[in-house]
This record gives C-alpha cells, structure tokens and sequence, in this order.
C-alpha cells in the first residue's frame, strides 16, 4: 500500500516538474521549421516579425507576411535579410528616438 501511494506521488511530481508553464505566448519550439533565402520584392511585403533567439529557439527568427496572406520564414543569415532587419531596427529606434550604434570596421 506505502508503495503504491509513493508511486502515485512520485508520478504526480513528474509530471507537474515536467509541465510548461502556461501563459499565452510561451512557445516551446521554433516556429520556422523552413527558411527561405530568396528575395522578396518589397511590394509583397506587408509585415515583418523578429523573434529573437531564446530558450524556445537557438535562432532568431524572421517571418514576413506576404500580400497574398501568406507568412513565410527568411532565413537570417541571409545578407539581404540581414540588411531588412537593420532597416526594421533602426525605423523602430528611430520612431523611439534613438539610432542604432554603427558597425565598426
């Protein structure tokens, strides 16, 4: 009988030590699964999502949302994506008043 309530016990606190915690946002994994490295025109642009590295995933992450609906993930690394962030960047600090520091060579 001590055995099974210890059993019942011991699963039970595996179980909530293994739960996420719950909240809105939290995400446990990336949300790119598949990035994509070719150039976008920018009429068929019409959002940009930055999702910064963290616990839920090793990589930043970019989504675009495209004119026909669609959201497709940039690939980060690419140089022409690299160039769309600065630019996103730097319009939000610049709507904050401040600037982004420059890159020293």
């Amino acid at each position: 009988m001590k055995l099974c309530i210890l059993l019942v016990f011991g699963t039970l606190f595996v179980v909530i030590n293994g739960m996420p915690p719950i909240s809105r946002d939290y995400n446990t994994h990336c949300r790119c699964l598949q990035v994509e490295s070719r150039i976008i025109p920018p009429d068929s642009l019409r959002s940009i999502k930055l999702v910064p590295e963290g616990p839920h995933c090793p990589e930043t992450e970019v989504i675009a949302g495209l004119a026909n609906g669609e959201k497709v993930c940039l690939n980060p690394r690419s140089s022409w994506v690299k160039k769309l962030i600065h630019f996103v960047l730097e319009k939000q600090l610049h709507q904050q008043g401040r600037a982004l520091p420059k890159k020293r060579a």
